[in-house]
């Protein structure tokens, strides 16, 4: 017969740690290798799938290989890419105008609101969405390091959590933080605007949302460094989505870690000098209920080797195992601590 012994309030403790790791594929957290799929980045028509976002691989084979991110261009007025239908009431619905929309409904939960950069609200956006198992619960605030390479201008890109000291604007997504010129956290300078003259602020370069995976890029602070980010009444969302996938790329330099928080149960079971002193195991005894080893009546020892965890039905949950059998009789008493986590 099994014996059990009730855990009580004491004997149970809850601790959650935050675990830091390489967010892209074979573990590394400096991505420098990006491939697209032919299959997937289409943009035959208004609707094709490549004109909403390309999906970006560490590998060439897309059988093999996993998304690492997705790239999307977004413009409020619909700009970049073909109306979906020509009929009346219909002009203006694109793949451009679905996805700056969708984003702000992500932020602000609505879609009227507009994105502002420091005060500035430029017409177009750019969308890099990690995935989703790429960054586990959150990225880690600080370890952002992207380099965009136009060509003729490289930007050092990261998020300014460091430079804020841990605050932040809370949004839909979780936390906000400022997609700035710098590194590791650190912003550059001493203003988030990004100015070519005393009249052509365009405010910051964007913002980054850790907890959602996601850093949106504020389109005209990228033409300030550069042209070569033309805006979508220029070019098509193909030109568009593959102008910041060949700026990434020859970068050659997207670094991230991922964070997610482990909450560990500790539960401590406490083995008393008058408990588990004799075996449950039925070759203990014989059919009469005796002793087959009589010398256990006088000094009976057992070896613990194995921790069971019950719910009140006596349904066994969960078990634990020693890496070694524990000698238990009379004389002595024994603390195991069990660690669940999860």
């Amino acid at each position: 017969m099994a014996s059990y012994s009730r855990l009580n309030p004491e004997d149970l403790v809850v601790s959650t740690d935050k675990v830091v790791s390489n967010a892209w594929d074979n573990n590394v957290n400096i991505l420098t290798t990006h491939f697209t799929s032919s299959a997937q980045a289409v943009y035959t028509n208004a609707t094709s799938q490549g004109n909403f976002f390309i999906e970006v691989r560490e590998g060439e084979d897309i059988l093999s290989s996993s998304i690492e991110y997705t790239i999307s261009y977004g413009h409020k007025a619909g700009s970049g890419s073909l109306n979906f239908t020509n009929t009346a009431g219909a002009l203006g619905n694109t793949a451009t105008k679905v996805i700056y929309n969708q984003y702000r409904q992500l932020v602000f939960g609505d879609e009227s609101s507009n994105f502002t950069f420091n005060g500035f609200e430029p017409n177009d956006i750019w969308v890099i969405n990690v995935a989703r198992g790429r960054y586990k619960h959150a990225l880690k605030a600080g370890s952002l390091n992207l380099k965009l390479n136009d060509g003729s201008n490289i930007l050092h890109l990261t998020d300014d959590s460091v430079t804020l000291t841990g605050s932040s604007t809370t949004t839909n997504l979780g936390r906000q933080f400022n997609l700035v010129s710098g590194s590791n956290g650190l912003m550059s300078g001493s203003s988030l605007d990004q100015t070519l003259g005393a009249l052509d602020s365009s405010g910051s370069f964007g913002f980054v949302y850790p907890e959602a995976g996601l850093i949106i890029f504020n389109g005209e602070a990228l033409r300030n460094v550069d042209s070569f980010y033309a805006e979508g009444t220029d070019a098509t969302t193909e030109k568009l989505v593959e102008k910041m996938f060949d700026a990434i790329v020859d970068g050659a330099s997207f670094e991230l870690d991922a964070e997610e928080k482990v909450s560990s149960q500790f539960m401590f079971v406490r083995v008393k000098n008058s408990e588990f002193n004799y075996s449950s195991n039925p070759s203990y005894i014989d059919v009469n209920g005796n002793l087959n080893n009589t010398s256990m009546g006088d000094s009976p020892t057992t070896y613990i080797t194995t921790v069971g965890l019950y719910n009140d039905d006596n349904n066994l949950l969960a078990v634990a195992k020693l890496s070694q059998p524990l000698k238990k009789d009379f004389t002595t008493e024994t603390l195991i601590r069990v660690k669940l986590d999860y």
